[in-house]
């Protein structure tokens, strides 16, 4: 009888046994629990990307609404607040419901400041907050009634149209932040004086420096530490208020319609589910990105569980003081800088938001912050959002005629009122809202002039796509 042959009996034994384990215990870098000295690190510059983004639209929706300084810390708070939820719901979740499982941040979105100033200019102060929470938590309904279907409906908001509305949140928002070198307040004695715009100038030159001279992490957080050296820099001359520091609660919940009852306004609404519209169509092509750079492909199911928790964070925001919830691309900017993909660092980030929202005191570190500073700081966020827009715009098909004129077109309708502020003073109140924001002006021109151009009487023929990166 032949005897077996003893190579082959040998080669299931070939690999060791511990790269056998390993093979069969690996997990997907998304899934990835990174040791502390890795993952700390790596939270930290989550928010530090995005930290000055979150406060952001508290600050100014505080200041248009006259709000004080305590008032304004806890709109901050909450702004802090939600946005942890939110992302430890969209980073953990409960699969097959809630959360896209990325490495995905949620906080309080700028592409809704406009908007939300224009329902608080057509309001009566005390009246402003309670139209602006009723809106937003019918947008928040808006996105969760429509989520599941909305894959359907991205072929409307092509480049050609996010790109415009983009641009126009930049360009929209530009009088804001100077208004803020100038020294905020356009009663006070000192406002536009040189004090306020050198103060406004130094703070601009200190991101500059650090974006030409930094270094990764440093480049990263210019923004961050242009508004802690401009502060330094305005403590010797008085420029800086630490009121608000002193009277803060060190710990504290919001407490839940603080700013009074939701009121509801059917003009106010509609513009904010334009703008939760828009919102959407961020948050699925920030998915599709970051589905692309972490190998895990974000397929419809992962874009509706994703987009419901924008829904539910819209919805449940403003009862404790929040605002439209969406993505924050610079943290899948971030995810693309570091090829660091596990979501429990974004988790990590978005408890440690949480907790900085638990504490108003935290909060009101930045509400000492002077307003020239943040003037100086807020050219560069508000003309990063407009670059953004332009960038979206290049990859629109601008060879096509068509679509030139649809973007001279909507760019023109949401600039009239930056341009002429009493263009609409004649039309009927709800539309001076609907139209007196650019935002939802250039949108509804932009999202009317796309069917037409490319879907009304054509077979085939639309705009380019939505991208995934």
């Amino acid at each position: 009888m032949a005897q077996p042959a003893k190579g082959p009996a040998k080669a299931p034994c070939s690999t060791p046994p511990e790269h056998i384990e390993d093979a069969v215990t690996s997990v997907h870098p998304v899934d990835e629990k990174l040791h502390p000295s890795r993952l700390v690190p790596a939270a930290l510059q989550h928010i530090a990307a995005m930290y000055a983004g979150v406060v952001t639209p508290p600050l100014i929706i505080g200041q248009a609404c006259g709000l004080d300084l305590a008032a304004r810390t806890r709109l901050i708070a909450a702004s802090l607040l939600i946005a942890g939820i939110a992302t430890l719901i969209q980073t953990i979740g409960v699969k097959g419901f809630v959360g896209n499982r990325l490495p995905f941040v949620n906080a309080a979105s700028s592409a809704g400041i406009a908007p939300i100033l224009a329902i608080a200019e057509t309001n009566d102060k005390g009246n402003q907050l309670p139209a602006i929470y009723g809106a937003v938590m019918v947008a928040g309904v808006f996105c969760l009634a429509i989520g599941p279907f909305f894959g359907r409906l991205l072929r409307f908001f092509p480049p050609l149209v996010t790109g415009v509305v983009i641009t126009l949140i930049g360009v929209t928002l530009m009088p804001v932040p100077v208004g803020w070198a100038q020294g905020g307040d356009q009663a006070a004695a000192d406002f536009g004086s040189m004090g306020n715009l050198a103060l406004a100038g130094f703070t601009l030159v200190v991101i500059l420096l650090m974006q030409r001279f930094g270094k990764g992490f440093l480049k990263q957080v210019a923004l961050l530490f242009g508004l802690l050296i401009g502060t330094l820099a305005a403590i010797p001359f008085g420029m800086a208020d630490f009121s608000a520091i002193t009277s803060a609660p060190v710990a504290a919940l919001p407490a839940p319609f603080a700013f009074g009852a939701p009121v509801f306004q059917p003009a106010a609404i509609l513009s904010l589910c334009i703008v939760m519209l828009v919102l959407m169509t961020e948050s699925s092509a920030g998915m599709l990105a970051l589905g692309e750079i972490c190998d895990r492909r974000a397929d419809a199911k992962i874009i509706t569980r994703g987009l419901r928790t924008d829904g539910l964070a819209t919805l449940i925001g403003p009862v404790f003081g929040g605002f439209p919830t969406s993505a924050f691309a610079q943290n899948v900017g971030v995810v693309t800088l570091t090829r660091v993909r596990s979501r429990y660092v974004v988790a990590v980030a978005g408890a440690t938001l949480l907790v900085l929202g638990a504490f108003p005191v935290l909060g009101a570190v930045v509400s000492l912050v002077p307003m020239p500073v943040l003037g100086g700081a807020g050219i560069v966020l508000f003309g990063s959002i407009a670059v953004s827009g332009i960038r979206t715009l290049s990859e629109a098909g601008l060879d096509d005629s068509s679509n030139i004129i649809l973007v001279a077109v909507a760019l023109g309708a949401g600039i009239i009122p930056l341009a002429a502020p009493t263009f609409y003073a004649e039309f009927p109140a709800w539309a001076q809202t609907v139209l007196g924001s650019g935002i939802s002006a250039g949108a509804l021109v932009a999202v009317a002039l796309n069917l037409f151009f490319h879907h009304l009487g054509t077979r085939g023929r639309t705009a380019p796509a939505l991208k995934s990166s």
